[in-house]
Parts: C-alpha cells; sequence; structure tokens
C-alpha cells in the first residue's frame, strides 16, 4: 500500500501538470484568437464612425456593409496636434494612438489635463467623410474623457465648417463602465439627437458649447441639456470637448483648416 506520502506527491504533481497544460491552451488560445480580436475591435470603431456620420443604422448594419461604406467614403488621416498639421508616411487605419500617447518618446503630459487623460499622443486620427461626388461632408474628431466611473469615448462629427455640430456618439466605457440609466444615458438616443445642428463656437470665435442644466442656454445653438441625475457624467462631457478642442487637442489643426479650407 502506498504511503501518504506518495499519495501526496501523486496528487501534487497531477494538479501541477494539470495546471501546466491549461496555462498552456489558454496561452494558446489567446496568441491565436488575438488577430479577431483586433480585428473586431477596429470593425466595431468603423461602425461607430459610420454612425456618427449618419452612414448607418447600427441596429441593421452587417459586417460587409460596415466594410464596404467605411472604404468608400472614410479617410483616416493623422494631425501634428502640436503644429496642427497633416502627417504623412503613416498609415492611420492601422495608427495605435493608444499606444502612442503611452510611450513618452510620442505623447506629451498635457499641462490643463480637465478631461484627466493622462497622456496624449503627438499625433491624433481624424476622419474625413466625404459624399459621392467626393466633396467632404463630415469631419470627425475622436474625444476621450474621464466620466462618472471609467475613460468615456466618442466621437465628435461636425460639418466641414468646423463648427457645426452633426453627432457626438459614445462608443466605448473603459473601466467599469457609466452606471446604467444615468453615465450610460450619453448613448440615449434622444440626448444624442440634442447635438445635432449645435455650435462649438461663438461669433467671436471663442468655443462656446456647454453641457448645461440652465434651460435658457441649454436651448440656444451652443447649450444642449445636462443628464438628469448625472452631473459628473456630464461634467466628464463638457471637459472632454474644451480639452480636444483647446490647445492641447485639435485647436491648431482647426485654426488652420478654417483659414485654408478642407478639400
Amino acid at each position: 500500500m502506498a504511503s501518504n506520502k506518495d499519495s501526496f506527491l501523486r496528487t501534487l504533481f497531477i494538479v501541477v501538470g494539470l495546471c501546466f497544460v491549461c496555462s498552456m491552451l489558454v496561452s494558446t488560445a489567446a496568441v491565436l484568437l488575438k488577430p479577431t480580436q483586433n480585428e473586431n475591435k477596429l470593425l466595431d470603431k468603423q461602425k461607430y464612425i459610420l454612425s456618427a456620420a449618419g452612414l448607418v443604422d447600427l441596429k441593421k448594419v452587417n459586417k460587409q456593409e460596415v466594410l464596404a461604406t467605411y472604404d468608400k467614403y472614410v479617410e483616416a488621416r493623422l494631425v501634428n496636434l502640436k503644429t496642427g498639421d497633416w502627417v504623412e508616411g503613416i498609415n492611420a487605419n492601422t495608427y495605435d494612438q493608444k499606444k502612442a500617447a503611452r510611450d513618452p518618446k510620442t505623447s506629451f503630459k498635457p499641462e490643463n489635463d480637465i478631461a484627466s487623460v493622462k497622456r496624449v499622443a503627438d499625433d491624433a486620427v481624424i476622419y474625413l467623410v466625404r459624399d459621392d461626388a467626393g466633396k467632404l461632408k463630415t469631419v470627425i474628431f475622436p474625444v476621450r474623457g474621464y466620466g462618472l466611473w471609467s475613460t468615456m469615448y466618442a466621437f465628435l462629427a461636425v460639418e466641414p465648417d468646423l463648427n457645426t455640430i452633426e453627432s457626438l456618439v459614445y462608443y466605448d466605457f473603459s473601466g467599469s463602465g457609466e452606471t446604467p440609466g444615468l453615465g450610460g444615458e450619453v448613448q440615449n438616443p434622444k440626448w444624442v439627437a440634442k447635438w445635432k445642428g449645435k455650435k462649438l463656437y461663438n461669433a467671436e470665435g471663442e468655443l462656446a458649447i456647454s453641457v448645461t442644466k440652465n434651460p435658457a442656454v441649454a436651448s440656444s445653438v451652443h447649450g444642449v441639456d445636462a443628464l438628469s441625475g448625472a452631473t459628473l457624467t456630464g461634467n466628464g462631457v463638457q471637459n472632454s470637448l474644451e480639452f480636444w478642442l483647446g490647445k492641447e487637442g485639435f485647436a491648431r489643426f482647426i485654426e488652420k483648416a478654417r483659414k485654408g479650407g478642407l478639400s
């Protein structure tokens, strides 16, 4: 009869062996599935870009329609935030802006980090959307900022005047996510619809868009009703817009583009 020591060693060997085999299977699966996961992430982002441009219905569009529509109408371009100039020689569709933002060599720490973005990549992606005739229809700026519990990612779509809002579409909550019914209301179609036609800048060229509880301001061309019961999330939206449309965001590009025009 085997001793208790032999039984313990045999059990330990089996447990260690099973753990090793399972870890190998999990690691292998992660490596094999990563390309598919990356493809799905890119597809999901493209879907929301098209939604922000008013080209697809999120509830009805399929993978083939997303790929075909994006390829036909959307051009991704890189802009240097410090100069406001286009960046050439880099594929904007495969550029990893999040990775660039984590690298001190390709990013900077903002002086006025009202959106709690921590670090910002030197180069940022902008999406140019054209119509069937090739005429510029929409410019889409990716924006992000901290809400109630997490970082919220959105696409701000504006007309070629870079002032009139077409839509503000939130597509990702990195972290624990905003509370459904509160912070998650940024995805409520009724609230999303309030942004269409609003103006970012006043007659003096100053950023004037405001997420507010003041009815008089909210009914103006520069105001949007704040989210009821979600003050911190509403503040996060406001801070995100102020940061990304400010001097450490897309302000230099917008200023140059409005003077020289966008073809």
